[in-house]
């Protein structure tokens, strides 16, 4: 179902855990104060990535062994979590799933959750240290031209 409609409100797809949905990996949400701000007079389309495909809530955290998000994508890196599963397929998953939703509403934003293994804009995790890099859907999304910004809210 596409959008023919051109006075529509531009749509813009958000980390599902930063509109209050408790879907983080520790069963947790964030609020971000600016997103108000970021949203006005827009539509906001919330997604969980690694819901979409199909990790639960809670989960164990998971990081990228190496590289970031774009390794992942071109299958030079894995997501494992701490327990020592590859979640790769599950990441790769909801990177799919997240660009569907884009495509079929015609995207061309999103406001992500900083340092997530899919969700990162500027920064990802590995070893408990903050580093930059871009998480799985991130790098999806930009690759097809869709202009992700960063929440930086914890």
């Amino acid at each position: 179902m596409r959008r023919k409609e051109k006075s529509w409100p531009e749509m813009v797809l958000v980390s599902a855990c930063l509109l209050g949905i408790k879907c983080r990996y520790d069963g947790t949400s964030r609020s971000y104060r600016r997103l108000k701000e970021l949203l006005k007079g827009k539509i906001p389309l919330p997604v969980c990535p690694e819901q979409l495909g199909g990790l639960t809530t809670p989960r164990p955290p998971a990081e990228i062994s190496s590289g970031d998000g774009r390794e992942v994508l071109r299958g030079r890196a894995r997501i494992y979590n701490v327990e020592g599963q590859d979640v790769t397929k599950n990441y790769l998953r909801g990177a799919k799933e997240t660009m569907r939703i884009a495509h079929i509403y015609e995207a061309k934003e999103a406001i992500f959750q900083d340092k997530s293994p899919a969700c990162g804009v500027e920064h990802i995790v590995k070893k408990e240290k903050v580093i930059k890099g871009k998480g799985v859907v991130t790098a999806a999304l930009e690759a097809q031209g869709i202009k992700v910004i960063a929440c930086n809210c914890f």
